[in-house]
């Protein structure tokens, strides 16, 4: 079931009898993305600063729920959109992580087994090379290219996501790839078409 299924089947808006409180269908909201989000921040930001920014990202989203707009967006766009201003906010932890991934690669002795997948995820999407690529893109850049690659949203959902038009979604993205292809040589950048 698509985030835009979810925003249609379980609209945040007035409950008619019966049906379920904004409470409950938050809660199916939480247990469905909570994963998805936090692999995606901890991606961003490695697994140490990924726990605030979801806890902040739900939190947001819950504290506006009822102002939620299914017609603009599904909830999965619209929680990506949320944890991406949170990183955004976190721009320059977000460009020191990608160096120091870009340096060094990631921590092969990470304590405690959820950091540890965290950071082999983390290592296989990022390798050195590519992440020092990653943090010299724009940040304008560097949200859509990694919404593609590390979220798999469409076109359509960053536009929704970033609240920027479709055009300037694939402009980013195509800058993004342009620059990347400079700064990596010839390796193809498979992982973001699409």
């Amino acid at each position: 079931m698509t985030g835009e299924t979810i925003a249609t089947a379980v609209p945040w808006a007035a409950r008619a009898p019966g049906e379920r409180t904004l409470d409950e269908r938050f809660e199916e909201v939480f247990d469905r993305y909570f994963g998805e989000i936090h692999a995606y921040v901890a991606q961003r930001l490695g697994p140490d600063h990924a726990e605030d920014i979801v806890a902040e990202t739900f939190l947001t989203a819950f504290r506006k729920r009822a102002h939620y707009d299914p017609s603009r967006a599904g909830v999965r766009a619209w929680l990506y959109g949320i944890a991406t201003n949170l990183i955004g906010k976190q721009r320059r932890l977000e460009a020191r992580t990608l160096r120091a991934l870009g340096r060094c690669g990631p921590d092969g002795d990470a304590p405690g087994h959820e950091e540890a997948v965290a950071l082999r995820v983390s290592a296989q999407s990022l390798r050195p090379d590519l992440a020092a690529a990653l943090a010299e893109l724009d940040r304008r850049d560097r949200d859509v290219l990694l919404l593609v690659a590390l979220a798999g949203l469409s076109h359509d959902e960053i536009a929704t996501v970033l609240g920027i038009p479709y055009g300037t979604v694939g402009s980013r993205l195509s800058r993004a790839r342009r620059k990347l292809r400079v700064l990596l040589g010839t390796h193809v950048l498979e992982a973001t078409h699409g």
